[in-house]
């Protein structure tokens, strides 16, 4: 429950909410643009923009120079204390932003206008590219600030910095629209969470809590329950049944709202802490990136290998399929990869042409528990595609999606954007990363009546947590052999298991 009058800032509420028109909201004094200058500040750095005539402060170590309308954050500690010690005069900084846009729902309703369920719908992750640029040379940033404009001042830096004493990095991170109350909001919420301790720069707010910092005004009630990171401005108070989960803001009331201070200079830089992510998280990432590009280099070269070493079978198969039930020979369905991106996912075509108007005919005897079909002995599936799919030949042609990074050899289940809308949490692990020919749901799955949907969830978020070259490794053995297992003789087969 939030009292009466409290104003918080989520992803889906806009910073304006319940403010008067034209009035920009505050914390300790501090609009949305102040709080972002005031964190780099916290790390020793000065924001500075064309055409703002804030002074260009001597005790600064680095200069933050972006357009008029930019804010931004990077995400790597280890990389701006590089900065710190950077030889070049400028360093070019380019930021690539991959932050997911979040989704929308929709009611949806029968030909009666009866309502049917909900739908949730994704928003396609747009990336985009972010130009800002360091240096610890004072009189740059002043020719930045005294330049008229962003597209302008970008030349002049490239005519006052010699190429040789000019770099540049790339790295992740957010960037921040300043004419935009829903990316002004996004940027609050994400200051309260990275943002260790604003009480070192901001003298009207104290911590009262674990992650909880409130205005020195602000007299919390015993009763009231707060579960960090909230942020609570001047002017406000707490109703002693209220609980408060953040990441949370609290603006302050327009009618106690505080002067803002000055930002005091030399300011307490602090390379370690606070940083945009702590060392952990950031080792973390680290090391998942390199996963990424060990796993992509080992995709390419397996995938090149099985193709070699398959291909003169094609031509088999594709006889095999055109003598049953004629052309084509293969099936391609649009399934979901990285970031929701659609790909057409190959296989050799194993069902009837006419599946599809046979599958609408048989949902009364289908098997799983989900949004997928299965049935026990399925009626749609040719004679020689029952053959394909026990030994898995079907699947040869995805070795082409893994050769163009559409795939990987493991991962979750590729699966079409209307099965991904029915587990929020399960589609971000899944689209995370690329989907596997193979993986932990197809090694591991028990086939049981109820429970494969689930099954599907549980496997493909445990590959996405745990993964690593040993589980992959683990997973292509399992699966070599269940297939070789699957084509044994029963007799055989029983007698390899014994």
């Amino acid at each position: 429950m939030i009292a009466s009058g409290l104003h918080p800032v989520s992803v889906s509420a806009a910073p304006v909410e319940g403010r008067p028109p034209g009035a920009t909201p505050t914390v300790w004094g501090l609009d949305p643009v102040q709080l972002h200058d005031r964190c780099w500040a916290h790390r020793g750095v000065q924001v500075v923009r064309p055409g703002e005539k804030e002074p260009i402060a001597r005790e600064a170590q680095l200069y933050l120079l972006t357009d008029e309308n930019v804010l931004a954050s990077i995400e790597s500690g280890e990389q701006l204390e590089t900065l710190y010690w950077s030889s070049p005069d400028l360093v070019y900084v380019r930021v690539h932003d991959v932050r997911d846009r979040g989704y929308r729902e929709r009611v949806v309703t029968d030909d009666a206008d009866q309502f049917v369920r909900f739908e949730r719908l994704y928003d396609k992750t747009v990336p985009r590219l972010m130009r800002a640029a360091f240096t610890p040379d004072r009189e740059i940033a002043q020719a930045w600030r005294d330049s008229p404009a962003g597209q302008s001042g970008w030349p002049a830096l490239r005519k006052l910095v010699p190429r040789n004493r000019r770099s540049t990095i790339i790295t992740s991170g957010t960037m921040y629209d300043r004419a935009s109350d829903a990316d002004l909001a996004r940027l609050v919420r994400d200051l309260t969470r990275v943002w260790v301790g604003p009480g070192a720069m901001i003298p009207r707010a104290r911590e009262i809590g674990p992650g909880v910092w409130a205005d020195t005004t602000f007299v919390p009630d015993p009763a009231a329950k707060f579960v960090g990171p909230v942020w609570i401005g001047a002017g406000r108070t707490v109703d002693p049944q209220t609980t408060l989960i953040g990441p949370f803001v609290l603006w302050d009331d327009p009618a106690a709202r505080p002067q803002p201070t000055a930002t005091v200079w030399p300011a307490i830089r602090q390379i370690d802490l606070p940083r945009m992510h702590k060392p952990t998280v950031s080792l973390t990432l680290n090391a998942k990136r390199v996963h990424s590009l060990v796993k992509r280099v080992f995709d390419i070269l397996f995938s090149i290998f099985a193709i070699a070493i398959t291909l003169w079978l094609y031509p088999f198969i594709f006889l095999a399929i055109w003598l049953e039930d004629g052309w084509p020979v293969f099936f391609a369905h649009r399934r979901e990869t990285l970031n929701g991106k659609e790909f057409p996912c190959l296989k050799f075509r194993s069902m009837y042409r006419d599946a599809e108007k046979m599958k609408q005919q048989m949902t009364e005897v289908n098997l799983a528990d989900g949004p997928q079909v299965y049935f026990a002995w399925d009626p749609r599936v040719t004679k020689v595609g029952r053959f394909l799919r026990k030994t898995r030949l079907d699947e040869l042609p995805q070795f082409f999606n893994v050769l163009i990074g559409q795939m990987s050899v493991v991962g979750p289940r590729p699966s079409p954007f209307k099965e991904n809308q029915f587990c929020p949490a399960w589609r971000e692990a899944r689209l995370s990363v690329r989907p596997g020919i193979t993986g932990l749901w197809q090694v591991k799955r028990t086939r049981e009546i109820g429970l494969d949907f689930q099954e599907w969830i549980i496997y493909g978020i445990d590959y996405v947590e745990n993964a690593g070259f040993s589980l992959d490794m683990m997973i292509i053995l399992r699966t070599i052999v269940s297939v070789i297992a699957g084509v044994l003789p029963k007799g055989k087969k029983n007698a390899h298991k014994g």
